[in-house]
């Protein structure tokens, strides 16, 4: 398959030899040495009469990275792929109290200080509150010594809580999106989900609804790995976003197709797309998910993915985060980076171009759903 730096660099010089007089005005050269600066606009972006609240451009950042997933990254490196996102004009930017407990709205919140709040938008997470505890050290996928605990809490006075916790961890004057975290059937620290459910219900959602009144937030909804919740929230309350991850990618999509994207239009809603890659996997990770079981097929199903990239010279990951962002019912997809290179590269990736044959034989070959949109 060919190089992903190489179809990168490739996709970049044809860029350049058909870019517009405005493209062109708003990239310039970035004194740092580290690559081109972009403005945002040159992003692909959401429609501005859209019905509910939605990130202006469909590229945003995911920050469990910020928060130490699967081994540590170092604060100088934290900084500098924050430096990059912001350089190759990301300015959507997703967190939460879970992603390092803590960790990752702190980090995240030092690099937006000196940055205007008008000029970014911002999501984080409730249903964990987090108690300090200088015993913890590592938790779960989380590593280094992390000082806090956590513990669940979906109702109004918990999420009301969490949400000012959050502000006074990232140091920021507001939080654009607010998503109810980790509610689902995957989530094995619950004996029985839907009871947790039903106390968000009637709890944090029409709550996290009183504080988009009261203009405290914009926007609310599920951030989730299944869509059972995703669904029930959508019948039972009035969420804005879905943050979907892991059930819209490549490998893994006709369920969202039929399912889910069809109650979200219904609502005049919008989907957010985590883990594009499957937090990985895509990217050439043998991991699937977050440390779960392998699937049947999908390591095969893999291959044949990478044997069509290879024959369209197309950069796989380049394919896959596109993919992520064809619906119109997506209004973003949000991919984390190790580092600035990856950083970089997920911008570079939105900026390619694809060949629309490649499109077709994923389709052909049955690899991807005849249902499902494909970047034009």
């Amino acid at each position: 398959m060919i190089d992903r730096r190489r179809f990168l660099q490739n996709a970049a010089i044809a860029a350049a030899a058909t870019v517009s007089a405005p493209l062109s005005a708003a990239r310039r050269s970035d004194d740092s040495g580290s690559g081109a600066t972009y403005e945002p606009d040159t992003l692909p972006a959401n429609p501005e009469d859209a019905a509910r609240y939605r990130p202006p451009y469909k590229l945003g950042a995911g920050t469990t990275q910020l928060g130490n997933i699967f081994k540590i990254t170092p604060d100088a490196q934290a900084e500098a792929m924050l430096e990059a996102q912001w350089q190759t004009g990301v300015r959507y930017f997703d967190t939460s109290p879970w992603y390092g407990l803590g960790l990752s709205e702190r980090r995240l919140g030092h690099f937006l200080d000196d940055k205007n709040p008008d000029d970014y938008v911002l999501s984080t997470k409730v249903g964990r509150l987090l108690i300090p505890d200088a015993s913890v050290d590592s938790v779960g996928n989380w590593k280094g010594d992390l000082n806090f605990d956590y513990r669940y809490d979906y109702t109004a006075a918990g999420v009301r809580r969490s949400v000012e916790d959050s502000l006074q961890r990232l140091g920021v004057p507001k939080i654009d999106i607010v998503y109810i975290h980790d509610l689902a059937p995957s989530n094995t620290d619950f004996d029985d989900w839907r009871e947790q459910l039903q106390i968000a219900i009637d709890g944090a959602m029409p709550e996290l609804t009183r504080m988009r009144e009261e203009g405290m937030i914009k926007a609310w909804g599920m951030g989730v790995n299944d869509i059972e919740p995703a669904v029930a929230a959508l019948d039972a309350a009035d969420p804005d976003v879905i943050l979907q991850a892991t059930e819209y990618s490549l490998v893994k999509h006709e369920d969202a197709l039929d399912r889910l994207f069809p109650r979200v239009r219904e609502k005049n809603a919008s989907v957010v797309i985590g883990a594009p890659y499957n937090a990985g996997f895509l990217a050439g990770v043998d991991r699937w998910h977050y440390g779960g079981e392998m699937p049947e097929g999908v390591m095969a199903k893999r291959d044949r993915l990478r044997a069509v990239a290879k024959a369209h010279d197309v950069d796989l990951r380049t394919a896959a985060l596109q993919f992520t962002a064809a619906p119109d019912v997506v209004s973003a997809t949000i991919p984390g980076a190790r580092n600035a290179e990856q950083a970089r590269e997920n911008a570079a990736s939105m900026r390619a171009s694809i060949p629309a044959a490649f499109w077709d034989e994923l389709k052909s070959e049955g690899l991807i759903a005849e249902s499902a949109p494909t970047p034009s």
